[in-house]
């Protein structure tokens, strides 16, 4: 049976988001334990329930909104130590496509294909080639700094969003070199959602992965979700539309 850190990886993610939030300059609007209403709404509504504040959602509710929106839709279960909660947590912050480009973009050279968000063979043959996974995080964390920096809401979450990155590397890269992670607090305006809208876009020509599996990673249960701007931190489209938005690779890198 392949070893999971599904569960200690969740715990750290749930100390980052904290309880119940709805701040107005929040573009994830009211969320509680980092599950958005939207994503709650689409939740219910995909089961045939009844929609209701996310401040009751059910802790069985809660670990299958994580576990399929965000630790599926990342390959949690595929990926080395570490770098496994490094993606999870920023797909819980960012969406699983932005998290996973930072991946693609932190792979570089060794990955060649298009920094799309799509998790296929291309990224995953890059990353088993990849046997520094220390040095990854590093790559990684530096990557998804770069992108928050350039958001609008920087000046705002940016001593959060600082404060959660420097603990999710030093997590990451714990893990990854077999040593014991330190705790993980909750600094206010960390758990707010950084998304790719509030950035400045440009667009990419990179070359397509070699496959994206099954046609859309990154996407979790968001077929079951309901259209909008943005549902919680995934959209209801193919990740693949996003390079679309992409910013600039020479922004992503440190």
């Amino acid at each position: 049976m392949v070893a999971t850190r599904e569960k200690e990886s969740l715990a750290k993610v749930l100390a980052h988001e904290g309880g119940y939030s709805n701040n107005k300059l929040d573009p994830g609007g009211p969320m509680m334990k980092g599950v958005t209403e939207r994503v709650y709404d689409g939740y219910r509504k995909g089961r045939g329930l009844s929609t209701r504040s996310v401040k009751g959602i059910t802790t069985d509710e809660l670990n299958a909104i994580y576990r399929a929106q965000y630790w599926d839709a990342v390959r949690g279960d595929a990926l080395p130590p570490g770098v496994d909660y490094v993606l999870f947590d920023g797909a819980v912050n960012s969406g699983p496509g932005r998290s996973i480009m930072w991946l693609q973009q932190a792979l570089r050279p060794a990955y060649t294909g298009r920094i799309d968000g799509g998790l296929g063979i291309g990224t995953l043959a890059a990353l088993k080639a990849d046997k520094n996974n220390d040095a990854l995080i590093d790559r990684i964390c530096n990557a998804r700094m770069a992108f928050l920096r350039r958001l609008s809401t920087f000046a705002t979450f940016g001593r959060g969003w600082s404060a959660r990155v420097a603990e999710v590397r030093s997590i990451g890269q714990a893990w990854a070199t077999g040593q014991v992670p330190q705790a993980a607090n909750f600094v206010s305006g960390g758990q707010a959602k950084a998304f790719v809208e509030d950035a400045t876009p440009a667009p990419s020509t990179a070359p397509a992965d070699a496959a994206i599996s099954g046609g859309g990673a990154g996407l979790g249960v968001s077929g079951t979700l309901q259209p909008g701007r943005h549902v919680g931190s995934v959209r209801p489209v193919a990740i693949a539309n996003e390079a679309s938005v992409l910013i600039p690779s020479d922004k992503l890198a440190s």
